[in-house]
């Protein structure tokens, strides 16, 4: 599934993130973003089996993986790169709609389900969902099935101190409302991703996270 090459590059690439280092090492990046591309193609497909949504989709695959160049926004600090990449299999851009997705980043690798990097607009709309289907989304988030696969159960890039607008602060899942999108996530072993039947696994996560992007999609 991912080759050794890559995540020697992302760990490499953690230890030197400059611009003068990626120019010498091109040629790796080059071989690790034609890897990235292989692994969209792959868990497209396998999800494509199950999710229909996903057999119409249009975007190429190489625009299913994270650019490793950090937008001058995201930038904190010095770093100029991503360490990362996230791979989506989806139906449309994943900061509009949930998205399965495998993120690869040595010794941090998982997978699941999620709307992490929400636009202004697909936060809100995401709110109003969790306002109007709290009691089945908290049905989901109790049973056992997903507790095993998620023990983390719902995670965000960031979470509000106080309530969105036009929320009350005792809302029953106020603690939801208050991400700025969220998913679920499933820990795998950078060892787990180096084998191909691992595709095996990752199907099994994107099932189990399925329910909460029907709520959503």
């Amino acid at each position: 599934m991912v080759d050794p090459e890559t995540f020697r590059f992302l760990a490499a690439l953690a230890q030197n993130n400059r611009k003068a280092w990626m120019t010498e090492h091109r040629a790796e990046w080059d071989d690790a973003r034609r890897n990235f591309t292989g692994i969209a193609m792959t868990l497209h497909s396998h999800a494509a089996r199950w999710d229909h949504a996903l057999a119409g989709a249009k975007l190429k695959a190489r625009q299913r993986h994270t650019r490793l160049l950090l937008e001058p926004r995201e930038r904190v600090g010095r770093p100029l790169y991503r360490t990362y990449v996230d791979i989506f299999a989806v139906d449309g851009d994943p900061t509009e709609g949930f998205a399965y997705y495998l993120h690869v980043e040595p010794g941090a690798c998982h997978a699941g389900a999620g709307l992490f990097h929400p636009t202004k607009t697909a936060l809100a709309r995401l709110r109003r969902a969790v306002d109007y289907n709290h009691e089945e989304l908290r049905e989901t988030l109790d049973q056992p099935e997903w507790r095993a696969m998620f023990p983390t159960s719902l995670v965000a890039r960031k979470t509000l101190t106080r309530m969105p607008d036009g929320y009350a602060p005792d809302h029953p899942v106020a603690d939801i409302l208050r991400m700025e999108g969220f998913g679920a996530r499933c820990d795998l072993s950078d060892e787990a991703l180096l084998d191909d039947d691992v595709i095996d696994r990752l199907v099994e996560i994107f099932r189990a996270a399925r329910p909460l992007a029907l709520l959503f999609n």
